[in-house]
Parts: structure tokens; sequence; C-alpha cells
């Protein structure tokens, strides 16, 4: 279990804000952080990774505090159980695929993980290509394997996806989904693509000016909120139900089924 109750006055496009949550996640959780951009959702993965300090507050994972502003404990980023994905990759160029991944590893010698996730990440074929010799989704997939090599209990996505197209997008969702429930993580994805939380996400923290307002599903969210547009789902049917002149699709996206007419 992951328990975070944060503060930090943080500079914002209408001056400063102030981020104050407080929130708790189950173990194998699968969380979006959802709002506005300069809501605070970026700085809160940058806090539960140790990138960024918090002025108050906690973060606790089970009976261990990885930052607790009271006792001054504030354990370094490699010493909490945490991968991270950015929107940039932040893969090293000058290595190959294998490289990169092994760069992560505790103990050089152990690589039976490294080899199940490059197994895993289909990446077989191009464990010796350099980094910019890939496609943005293959160097998508180096570095979530890179993310997950050390184990770790908890695993931030900073909008990993948002440059990929769709069709691209779409399959490392479903690489990101096996993942986690292969390796029984916590999750937790900045995404503001509707069709992305509904295939992903257990539930949904909505934020705005710093605060958390909503803690919901992601149907319940995206239900009240009108969307309007088209939006790209990839889905199973499992019922279709004739109800006078219209007929409903209950469909199954990721762990969600939705109504459609």
């Amino acid at each position: 279990m992951i328990e975070c109750k944060l503060k930090k006055e943080l500079s914002a496009e209408e001056g400063k804000m102030i981020l104050d949550v407080d929130f708790r996640l189950n173990d194998e959780d699968f969380v979006v952080l959802y709002g506005k951009s300069g809501a605070g959702k970026t700085s809160i993965l940058r806090m539960l990774s140790g990138l960024l300090d918090p002025q108050d507050g906690y973060i606790k994972q089970d009976s261990n505090f990885w930052f607790d502003a009271a006792r001054n404990i504030n354990l370094s980023t490699q010493k909490r159980e945490i991968g991270i994905v950015f929107q940039d990759y932040a893969l090293f160029p000058n290595m190959n695929v294998e490289e990169n991944i092994y760069f992560a590893l505790r103990q050089k010698k152990d690589r039976t993980t490294a080899e199940e996730l490059i197994e895993l990440m289909e990446l077989e074929n191009l464990r010796k290509q350099k980094i910019q010799q890939l496609s943005g989704g293959q160097q998508q997939r180096v570095a979530l394997a890179r993310a997950l090599v050390r184990k770790p209990k908890l695993l931030l996505l900073d909008e990993p996806l948002s440059a990929l197209d769709h069709s691209m997008r779409t399959k490392l969702q479903e690489y990101v989904l096996k993942l986690h429930k292969t390796y029984k993580l916590t999750t937790i994805l900045i995404s503001h693509d509707p069709a992305e939380i509904i295939k992903m996400a257990d539930k949904v923290l909505v934020l705005e000016n710093g605060k958390i307002t909503k803690t919901r599903t992601p149907i319940s969210i995206f239900s009240e909120s009108k969307l309007s547009g088209k939006f790209q789902f990839t889905g199973e049917v499992l019922a279709k139900i004739d109800e006078e002149v219209v007929s409903i699709l209950h469909v199954l996206i990721g762990n969600n089924v939705i109504k459609s007419v």
C-alpha cells in the first residue's frame, strides 16, 4: 500500500499554487492522475520518485517511509522501490537496447529479470541495436523494460504514450497492462486521453489547482463530464441488447464495461 500526504508551493501559469493532496493506493491498483496542464500531476510523480521534495507531509510504502518531513526522512530515488518512465524516455543514445536495460540492474550478474523483460517486451531481435535506430514505440518498450528491471513496487508513467500514433499507442497500452498484471505492480499513469483511461485504469484521481477533487472509476468520471467529439476504442463486444428502436452494446475495454447505443 502507498500512502501519501503531500504539500508544496508550486509555480503555475496563473501564479503561485499550493499543491495539497492526500491519497492512498492499494497494492496492484492502476490509477490515473487526470486534470488540466499545471494542476500538479507531474509534480506528484516527481515527489513520489524523489526528484522533487515536498515541503510537508509524508510518503509511506507499507511500513516504510520514503519521505517524512516531521522526522526528516527523505530516501534517494535509488532507495525507493519505484520505476519511472517519462515522455522523452530518457534512454542512453550511446548504448544499445541490451545495455540500456542492464544499466539499471543492482547486481550486474543477475540478468534473469532483464532477460525476462526483453522477451516479454519482444525486444530479442533489437537487443544489439542503438537507441537512435529504433522507432518511438520500440524506444518506449525499452524504457518500460528498464524501469522494471529492478522489480519495483510502484510504476510511474508520465504521459509516456502521448507522442505515439493511435495504432502504436494501442499496442503499447497492451504492453503496459501486461506488465502491470505480470509483476503485480501498483501503477500511476498521467493521461489526458479518455479512451486510454477507460481502457487501463481502476480509478481516477481528478486534480484541479493542486487539489484532488474526485476519486472515482473511469466510467463514472467520463459519463458525468458529457464528453463530445470522436474517440477511438478497442474492445470486445460482450452482449447486444435490442430495446425497442435501439440496440445497446456492452463492450469490454480493458477492465471496464461500457454501454454504447
